[in-house]
C-alpha cells in the first residue's frame, strides 16, 4: 500500500486552487445518474449529492466535469476503482509535490469527507444538463438601466489605484482603495470568483464566479456596486471585454467549463448575444472530446477579437466580434491543455500556458497566427507571466510552474534579439513546486514568484524574490504569512499584485473560512513591510487585480 501511495503522489498532477461550484447553480439537480460500476464501493443515493457538491466545489476545475483530467489526472471508474477506497483516501489526505493539495493534512476535507470522496469517485461521473439562451436569459437582470447610471464619476476615489479582491469562500468581492487601503465595498457575486476584469475605460468592472456568475459593477456610483448580471453555465473561469479601437466597452465575452461554449453579451448590460460551442477534437491525437473547457480569454489590441484558449483540444479561437451575425473565427492549432497566459510587453505576441503537454503556444495576435510551441517545466501556470528585460538576454516573458521549481524565461524581441526569441533563454530554480502566479512591474527591478500549493509550509507561507539585475544570486525568501501575525491557519501566499504607481506589492494571506485572512502590502523598493489590511470581512482572499494595471494588461 505505502508503495503505491508514493507513486500516486509522485505522479498525480492536480492543482486544488481551481475549484468549482456547479452545486450552487440551478439544474444541477438534474445531472444525470449513471449506473454503479459493478466493483465501487456502496454509495447512498444522499451520499453521492453530497459528493457531488464536494467534486464540485474542490476537484472539478483540474480533473473536468467529466473527470477525464485535465491539469490533474483521469478520475474515471475505470482508473479510480482498481485503486480501491484505502489508496484513493490516503492520496486525499495527503496530496502530491505536483500541487495535489493536502486537503486532509490541510482541514479543507474531514476524515468522513474523504471517506466519501474516495467512493465517491470509484462511480460513475453525473452528466450535467446543457445551459442555452433561454436559460442565460432566465437569470439575466439589468440592476440598474444604462440611462438610470450616472453620466460622471460621482465619487472621489481614484480609480486607477483601486483593486478587486476576490473573498473566494464568501462569494463577495471586496472593491478596496489602494491609496488609503480602505474596503470602500463588499459586493456580493457568485461563488469563488475566479478573476476581475475592467472595461477599456476603467468605468465597468466584471467578475466571474466558477459558478458561471458574472456581475457587472458600476466604479462611477458613488459607491460602486451591482449594476448587471447573469449566470452563463454551469461552471465558468474567464470574462474579457473588447478593447480595440472603436469597440472600447461595447462586447462582452465569457467562457464556460460547463457547458463548453462561450457568450458574446453587450458590454455594459451583460444581454447574451451568441453562443458559440467549443467541442470538438484535440490536436494532437484527432479525438472527439466530449468537455474541450473555456479556459483564459484574452482582447486583442491589433483587431476587434477576442483570443479563447480551448483547454482540453489545445485549440486557440480568434474569434472576430465586429459582425456577431456573420461571427468569423481563425482556429490554432497549439497543445493540450491550454490554460492562462499573458501578453508580450509589445502586447502582440499572446503567450500561453499548456499544461498537459508543458509548453508555451506564442500566438501571433497580429497576423492570428501560431508563431511557436516552446518546451518550459513540468505544468506551467504563468498567471497573465511577467514581462521584463533581463540583462544578458533583452525582453522576456516568464513562467511559474505549477509542477517542478522552475522558472522559465522566454525572450520575446523578434527585432532587437532575434537570437534569442521564441526560445528558453534561462532557467531559475525556485524555493518548491506548486507555483501559480509571478510578477513583476515595468518600474520595478523585483521578480516575485509565490508557492501556495507546496507541500512544505516554509514555501507556501512565504514569498521568493529575486532581483531582475543580479538573477545569477539567486531568491530572497520573504515571511508573508509571519507578518501577517493571524495566528493559527493555513496561511497560504498568492498571488503578487502591484499597485498603480508600481511601487507596494500586494499579497493575499489565503486561511480557511473560519480563520483569520488578510492583505499584505510591501514596498516594492525595499522588500520591507508596509501594512497588514485586517478586516472581518477579509474572508480567504485570493486573487487581487488593480483596476489600472488590469485595465491595460501590465504584468
Amino acid at each position: 500500500m505505502m508503495k503505491k501511495v508514493s507513486v500516486l503522489r509522485q505522479s498525480c498532477l492536480m492543482a486544488g486552487l481551481l475549484f468549482a461550484a456547479m452545486s450552487f447553480a440551478p439544474g444541477v439537480s438534474s445531472f444525470v445518474g449513471q449506473a454503479q460500476a459493478a466493483d465501487a464501493p456502496a454509495i447512498s443515493e444522499k451520499e453521492m449529492e453530497t459528493g457531488k457538491q464536494i467534486y464540485f466545489e474542490r476537484c472539478a476545475g483540474c480533473h473536468g466535469v467529466l473527470r477525464k483530467g485535465a491539469t490533474g489526472k483521469p478520475l474515471t471508474p475505470d482508473l479510480t476503482v482498481p485503486l480501491g477506497t484505502d489508496y484513493l483516501t490516503q492520496f486525499i489526505t495527503h496530496g502530491s509535490p505536483g500541487g495535489m493539495p493536502a486537503w486532509g493534512e490541510s482541514g479543507g476535507l474531514k476524515p468522513d469527507e474523504i471517506d466519501l470522496m474516495a467512493r465517491y469517485l470509484q462511480a460513475p461521473p453525473p452528466v450535467p444538463p446543457e445551459f442555452g439562451m433561454k436559460d442565460m436569459e432566465a437569470t439575466w437582470k439589468v440592476i440598474v438601466p444604462v440611462k438610470d447610471r450616472p453620466t460622471k464619476k460621482m465619487n472621489n476615489f481614484n480609480l486607477e489605484n483601486i483593486f478587486s479582491v476576490t473573498l473566494r469562500d464568501a462569494g463577495q468581492v471586496a472593491i478596496v482603495d489602494g491609496d488609503t487601503k480602505k474596503i470602500i465595498n463588499v459586493v456580493n457575486t457568485g461563488y469563488a470568483v475566479h478573476i476581475s476584469r475592467l472595461s477599456t475605460s476603467g468605468r465597468y468592472l466584471y467578475v466571474i464566479g466558477r459558478d458561471a456568475k458574472i456581475n457587472l459593477i458600476d466604479l462611477w456610483m458613488a459607491t460602486p456596486d451591482n449594476v448587471a448580471t447573469i449566470k452563463v453555465g454551469l461552471e465558468a473561469r474567464s470574462v474579457e471585454t473588447s478593447k480595440f479601437k472603436g469597440w472600447e466597452d461595447k462586447i462582452a465575452v465569457a467562457g464556460s467549463y460547463w457547458p463548453p461554449q462561450f457568450v458574446l453579451m453587450e458590454g455594459d448590460t451583460l444581454k447574451p448575444l451568441k453562443i458559440v460551442s467549443t467541442r470538438g477534437n484535440v490536436v494532437d491525437t484527432g479525438e472527439y472530446h466530449p468537455e474541450p473547457r473555456v479556459a483564459a480569454i484574452v482582447a486583442s489590441h491589433e483587431h476587434p477579437d477576442f483570443i479563447i484558449n480551448v483547454k482540453e483540444t489545445g485549440k486557440v479561437m480568434i474569434v472576430d466580434y465586429s459582425d456577431i451575425n456573420n461571427l468569423e473565427s481563425v482556429t490554432v492549432d497549439a497543445a493540450p491543455f491550454l490554460h492562462d497566459g499573458g501578453w508580450d510587453s509589445t502586447k502582440r505576441y499572446f503567450l500561453s500556458a499548456a499544461n498537459k503537454s508543458n509548453k508555451i503556444a506564442v500566438i501571433d495576435s497580429k497576423e492570428r497566427k501560431l508563431v511557436k510551441l516552446i518546451d518550459v517545466g513540468a505544468i506551467p501556470h504563468p498567471g497573465r507571466g511577467a514581462n521584463f528585460v533581463d540583462p544578458k538576454f533583452g525582453p522576456v516573458w516568464a513562467t511559474s510552474h505549477l509542477g517542478d521549481s522552475s522558472i522559465s524565461l522566454i525572450g520575446t524581441d523578434p527585432k532587437g534579439h532575434p537570437d534569442h526569441v521564441w526560445k528558453v533563454v534561462r532557467t531559475l530554480e525556485g524555493q518548491g513546486s506548486g507555483s501559480l502566479f509571478i510578477k513583476t512591474h515595468p518600474k520595478s527591478k523585483n521578480l516575485w514568484v509565490d508557492t501556495p500549493l507546496s507541500t512544505e509550509a516554509k514555501s507556501s507561507q512565504s514569498i521568493a524574490v529575486y532581483d531582475i539585475n543580479n538573477l545569477e544570486k539567486g531568491f530572497e525568501v520573504l515571511p508573508i504569512g509571519e507578518w501577517a501575525d493571524l495566528g493559527p491557519g493555513g496561511k497560504k501566499i498568492v498571488q503578487p499584485e502591484y499597485n498603480r504607481n508600481g511601487d507596494e506589492v500586494w499579497f493575499s494571506v489565503w486561511s480557511g473560512k473560519g480563520e483569520k485572512s488578510a492583505l499584505v502590502v510591501v514596498d516594492d523598493k525595499t522588500r520591507k513591510l508596509k501594512t497588514v489590511i485586517k478586516d472581518p470581512v477579509i474572508v480567504t482572499p485570493t486573487g487581487k487585480f488593480n483596476v489600472y494595471n488590469t485595465m491595460h494588461d501590465v504584468y
